[in-house]
């Protein structure tokens, strides 16, 4: 193993690179693999050309053929707004150079809105699989409400040649219902077209947020990857959990809120990281649909806070990380390096499946 991947696991480093895990066993998942397209995607009901488009996917960048994804995501401009996304960098303001880290960076696919990525197509569809992000929450309604909406048609990112389309809900708002349907319609219209379809499966309401901040709890994210799949998002984004027992807090005081079974936290978890993470995943139909964590917002300590989240994902089962802001809100160079720092987690073998 690399000692910078120890190095940056610090005091965790035993926690998380020698635990196995005790709720659900390894060989209950569908794992990673050289393999995974045609021992998960072929026996399904996507056509050839979605097999075709994952498979591009999955055997591009530095991760080609391991079946794991490192993948640059960008639709802050919108999501977090221009300016306070690309302060830091204003180089990315620039379409190209989103794609040029992606490629520079040895990501799988570069995921971004329509856009961005349609203002370069003509000179990189064909060179790095496009995902394009078709909605997105606008940040000038005032006051600012958390609320999906369709920016572009399926059939757009089909003509500018991308290989997958990505969307985001917001489980647990108030707009979840009208989220479903339009992002169902779009996942069904993007596999006819070939395209494969990942889906942001975020929580959002304000009452998830009590004594914990429950929109990364276990069981919640869970459930929102379970939803994800069901409308057959292919590959499942979803942030890393940090705590467990979101049901049993909103449940408390008499409401009533959603369903849970003590077991959830008894028998198929426990409160290590990497089996939280791997709840997320048996809820991603125990790994047919990949599981990718996202990076978070830059900090203070990027370079170790990724190494740790793909460390995570990694032993969990997961297939791999999409880390746009950790990468994108630094010098080009930088950006490389962290997301190559990510890739090695990946490529080495020593770190395995817990």
């Amino acid at each position: 193993m690399a000692s910078a991947i120890h190095d940056a696991l610090g005091s965790e480093a035993d926690n998380l690179l020698n635990y196995t895990c005790k709720a659900i066993p390894k060989e209950s998942l569908h794992l990673p693999g050289p393999d995974f397209v045609d021992r998960v995607f072929v026996p399904s009901d996507r056509n050839l050309r979605v097999l075709g488009n994952l498979a591009w996917m999955f055997n591009a960048g530095r991760l080609a053929g391991t079946g794991y994804l490192s993948i640059l995501p960008v639709d802050q401009g919108i999501e977090h707004s221009g300016g306070a996304s690309f302060a830091k960098n204003p180089a990315y303001f620039d379409p190209e150079n989103i794609v040029k880290l992606a490629l520079d960076g040895g990501c799988n696919a570069v995921a971004s809105t329509f856009g961005v990525l349609g203002m370069v197509a003509r000179k990189y569809a064909h060179k790095i699989p496009f995902m394009v992000k078709i909605n997105h929450n606008e940040l000038l309604t005032y006051p600012n409400v958390a609320n999906q909406i369709m920016f572009g048609k399926v059939e757009e990112a089909y003509n500018m040649g991308a290989a997958a389309i990505g969307a985001t809900i917001y489980f647990g708002s108030d707009n979840s219902g009208r989220q479903i349907v339009e992002v169902a319609e779009a996942f069904y219209r993007a596999h006819e077209l070939g395209m494969a379809t990942v889906l942001w499966c975020y929580l959002r309401n304000n009452a998830f947020k009590t004594d914990k901040d429950y929109h990364v709890s276990a069981d919640l994210t869970g459930q929102a990857n379970h939803l994800g799949v069901t409308i057959e998002a292919d590959i499942i984004k979803q942030k890393l959990p940090e705590n467990n027992g979101g049901f049993k807090a909103l449940n408390m005081g008499g409401s009533s809120y959603g369903k849970l079974d003590e077991r959830m936290y008894t028998e198929l978890s426990s409160d290590n990281p990497i089996d939280l993470c791997r709840y997320q995943l048996a809820n991603c139909y125990m790994g047919r649909a990949g599981l990718i964590n996202s990076g978070g917002a830059s900090g203070k300590n990027d370079f170790a806070e990724a190494v740790r989240t793909a460390v995570v994902n990694k032993r969990a089962g997961g297939t791999g990380l999409i880390s746009g802001r950790k990468a994108f809100q630094r010098p080009m160079a930088e950006g490389v390096k962290l997301l190559n720092a990510i890739q090695d987690v990946y490529l080495d073998k020593a770190i395995t499946i817990a």
